[in-house]
């Protein structure tokens, strides 16, 4: 492990009502102390875990439209509002790594094609599918030991290629000892054994247990109850 705490410097804050300071889990933030080489966030839609992951990225020095350090070009609003505000512990810290935005993966790729450089797969990322390009990055980019932020990696991945992005993942964390930071809202991404689920609802950053995810109930449920499930959904007044 590379990366073992976030602080957020609460003295440099002059109001909480504002963004991103207004949403819950980052007003209640302290400090984050992280014991695991693969860490998932998980949380709904605005709980606040893509923007403390984009944070984490920007003290990296990592692109925050997507990219790692040496990955210059710009996107509008791509920059990390919370980046100034948090601190970083590392033991040791390195400079290897990744931050993935699946939202601005096609400017990424544009501007991997500007370069003329890196062989992802054989071939421009633009003519590869949105899944096979995300394979590509994962197979060829992740390389050694670094630190890999993932914003929600499963976005282009259908449930065959979440299960083998997961073996990606453990190769990655056995043999090159890295470290994966990874916000999702995927069941089989979540399933990886022993690692570290915070929770960003209800208020607070808290570890929960894989069963105790929405994520895991809510799909195990849909899929043992699934006729009553979409006639309650699908018929309701």
């Amino acid at each position: 492990m590379f990366l073992r705490r976030i602080e957020l410097q609460r003295d440099n804050i002059s109001s909480y009502n504002q963004y991103p300071f207004s949403i819950p889990s980052i007003k209640n933030l302290d400090q984050l102390d992280l014991h695991n080489k693969v860490t998932f966030f998980v949380g709904e839609n605005g709980s606040g875990k893509s923007t403390l992951l984009e944070a984490i990225a920007d003290k990296c020095e990592f692109n925050t439209a997507g990219g790692g350090r040496n990955n210059f070009y710009e996107v509008d609003a791509s920059e990390s509002s919370l980046g100034d505000y948090i601190r970083l512990s590392w033991l040791p810290k390195v400079t290897n790594g990744f931050f993935l935005r699946a939202e601005s993966f096609y400017n990424f790729a544009t501007h991997i094609d500007t370069l003329g450089t890196g062989p992802y797969g054989g071939k421009s990322l633009h003519h590869q599918s949105h899944g096979e390009a995300f394979f590509s990055l994962f197979s060829n980019r992740f390389r050694g030991r670094g630190i890999y932020l993932l914003d929600e990696p499963e976005a282009a991945l259908s449930p065959a290629r979440q299960l083998a992005f997961l073996r990606i993942l453990h190769d990655l964390v056995q043999e090159d000892d890295s470290q994966f930071i990874i916000a999702t809202h995927s069941p089989i991404l979540l399933g990886y054994p022993e690692a570290v689920i915070l929770s960003f609802d209800n208020g607070e950053i808290t570890e929960i247990e894989y069963e105790e995810t929405d994520h895991f109930q809510l799909t195990k449920y849909f899929l043992q109850n699934r006729e009553k499930f979409l006639k309650d959904i699908l018929e309701e007044e």
